[in-house]
């Protein structure tokens, strides 16, 4: 089981920290199951998603692919941990999401851990559920 650690700010309404807990909960499990479609799926069909190199893909069977092939090959058998650091309502069904996801890398060129800080927008789907419209991810340097 997938284990979220939240540090919310005092700009987090509880439901909207619940919310955002439970998205980055879906992410990471599929990141840490190397399961690219699972991690697109988290993302609506005309999401946009910019990587912490500035790639720029949109929509979330592109979102899918490129993970799918990150974790086939600089990113295989990483682990990430995705840590809530604020979430907030900014409409209703509109929840502004930011997270620090700690990347542990075993092998290859890019072996080592990495931080980066990663803002995204969830939006409320149609069926009640959350998923996400926009991510932007900024590496952290060390």
């Amino acid at each position: 089981m997938t284990t979220i650690a939240t540090t919310t700010t005092t700009t987090a309404t509880s439901a909207a920290a619940t919310i955002a807990t439970e998205v980055l909960s879906r992410l990471e499990g599929a990141w840490n199951r190397a399961d690219g479609a699972a991690f697109g799926a988290v993302y609506q069909p005309g999401a946009s998603f910019v990587t912490v190199q500035g790639q720029h893909a949109q929509d979330a069977e592109a979102i899918g692919a490129g993970h799918a092939g990150i974790f086939a090959t600089i990113y295989a058998r990483s682990v990430n941990t995705m840590e809530l650091v604020s979430a907030r309502e900014l409409a209703d069904g509109v929840v502004l999401a930011v997270s620090r996801n700690t990347l542990q890398v075993p092998a290859g060129p890019l072996a080592g851990t990495h931080q980066a800080m990663s803002t995204s927008i969830l939006v409320r789907d149609p069926d009640g559920g959350w998923s996400v419209a926009a991510t932007h991810n900024t590496l952290i340097g060390r």
